[in-house]
């Protein structure tokens, strides 16, 4: 892999990970489109450490928050406030994304990463971002989020195995047919993606390293990572202060499209 590669990934991976866009699908069609050997979930999971350095900088106030909550939850066996509700809320959530991935790692390596299946699963997920945006109300804002809906956004987390789904698109789409408020439902997003992304990078990096021949590649692909997915998650926190979700089903249906007519032509 070249360097220019690794930059590219890098970037496709800090974008796509926070728009609700997909990550993996990008990380699976871009060697696949321009005939680069492909490097492997191993790597895509490695530039995954620079989306939660990001993640971690840009939230920084949240985790600490959280992480203060978590240790009032252990001294006092009790929940009090709305963030030690929060706390217990991310944990609910992120539990059944790491039962998925546990138990299918391996179609995630080799199943999962058809092109006409990624294009399938980004068109129907971009019609179900669209649907639920449009038509459920945004009443519920980050501190009204209840037990039930923290499963259910968790169940949705664990599609994203599939390259296509998209992990902030899955459960943004959970949120908002849940009736939360847009910022509430992204921000829910993200702070329930560090943990299981963490949990992905600590199992996947020595592997990504030991395939590459050469550091640099990982290196210049998580720092890329890192730098487009702070600016991804800004953007899309100011943007939906305003606008709808629809500009990024469009883009997922056009994607979609386009990678079913070339596949087509490639046969």
């Amino acid at each position: 892999m070249t360097l220019v590669q690794a930059v590219v990934l890098g970037i496709l991976q800090g974008l796509a990970e926070f728009l609700p866009i997909s990550s993996s699908a990008h990380l699976t069609l871009a060697p696949w489109i321009f005939g680069w050997q492909d490097p492997g979930l191993a790597f895509d999971v490695a530039l995954h450490g620079g989306t939660l350095v990001a993640l971690a900088w840009y939230f920084r106030r949240d985790w600490m928050e959280l992480t203060v909550a978590a240790l009032a939850i252990l001294s006092t066996r009790r929940v009090q406030t709305p963030v030690q509700q929060r706390v217990i809320l991310l944990i609910i959530a992120t539990i059944p994304g790491g039962i998925a991935g546990k138990l299918l790692n391996d179609y995630a390596e080799q199943t999962f990463r058809a092109p006409e299946l990624i294009a399938t699963t980004l068109i129907v997920m971009g019609a179900l971002l669209w649907a639920a945006d449009k038509w459920a109300p945004q009443q519920r804002s980050l501190d009204e989020v209840t037990i039930k809906d923290a499963v259910l956004i968790g169940l949705a987390q664990m599609f994203a195995l599939i390259p296509g789904v998209s992990r902030s698109g899955s459960t943004m789409t959970a949120g908002r047919a849940l009736g939360l408020q847009r910022e509430a439902a992204a921000r829910f997003s993200f702070l329930m993606s560090m943990p299981i992304t963490a949990a992905a990078v600590i199992v996947k990096l020595p592997q990504a390293i030991h395939s590459q021949p050469e550091m640099m590649p990982i290196v210049v692909g998580i720092l890329a990572a890192a730098v487009s997915g702070w600016l991804a998650i800004s953007v899309l926190l100011h943007y939906i202060a305003k606008h709808s979700f629809g500009v990024f089903a469009l883009y997922r249906l056009a994607l979609g499209v386009f990678v079913l007519v070339l596949a087509a032509s490639r046969r």
